[in-house]
């Protein structure tokens, strides 16, 4: 039986998601949602491109853009860098693509550039990196950089009350529009978590990858949660961003 499985941030840990896809048990019926920030952070974040160019030959995957995801490709695009990136984890990515022919390069621009900001199934799921601000909806997003940059999604969904009804006129109205949200860009670690927490209906997949923590995927039916090990324990000479 074919599964739906959502996997959190990467940030160039190529090895701890080849560890995770194989404790998953991956099958070529299932389909694959990343939801963005496949570089910045580990030396893998290169080669973890060109994996995912792979893997997408094999399963269905559908690749959503994260705010790494943007800036890296701009550079690959133009040179255009600035330091908050390369402090952030650009570093790493521009170290990487060193040995990279423009072949390569090119194959990895294509890629970036047929992202999706974000995906919503039949089932009235939502899938994003980061969010969205407009209370009509994303379609009525005003500015695109949102749904890989904006956090007050994800804050709202930690400080509403429980207690409040849906059909409550003080509900958020950004949550009424879906069944279930699914995030990454923030890592739940910073809420002293270290596997996917849902708040209110958002789902929230990073688990601090970039950092200390594992590489993370939920299957949205069942919501089983597959973990690999820690990121930095497949690269013990790196700092990642940490």
């Amino acid at each position: 039986m074919s599964r739906t499985l959502v996997l959190g941030d990467l940030h160039g840990g190529l090895k701890a998601l080849i560890q995770l896809l194989e404790k998953i048990d991956l099958s070529t019926s299932d389909e694959l949602i990343f939801l963005g920030d496949y570089v910045d952070g580990w030396s893998d974040s290169a080669n973890t491109v060109s994996y995912l160019i792979e893997l997408a030959k094999q399963n269905s995957c559908i690749f959503i853009r994260g705010n790494h995801d943007d800036l890296a490709h701009k550079w690959l695009k133009t040179g255009e860098m600035n330091e908050k990136w390369l402090e952030h984890g650009g570093q790493s990515s521009l170290n990487a693509y060193r040995n990279f022919t423009e072949e390569d390069k090119k194959k990895h621009k294509k890629f970036f550039s047929e992202m999706v900001n974000y995906y919503q199934d039949q089932d009235d799921r939502l899938f994003v990196h980061a969010g969205f601000t407009n209370l009509h909806g994303p379609e009525f997003e005003y500015h695109e950089t949102a749904f890989y940059w904006d956090r007050t999604l994800w804050e709202m969904a930690l400080a509403i009350n429980e207690e409040i009804k849906l059909d409550d006129f003080r509900y958020p109205k950004r949550l009424k529009h879906f069944k279930e949200i699914y995030i990454g860009h923030t890592p739940v670690t910073r809420i002293g978590e270290t596997t996917p927490v849902k708040k209110a209906n958002i789902w929230n997949v990073d688990t601090g990858a970039a950092f200390k923590g594992p590489v993370s995927a939920i299957d949205i039916d069942s919501k089983e949660i597959y973990q690999s090990d820690p990121v930095h324990s497949f690269y013990p000479n790196e700092q990642g961003r940490n």
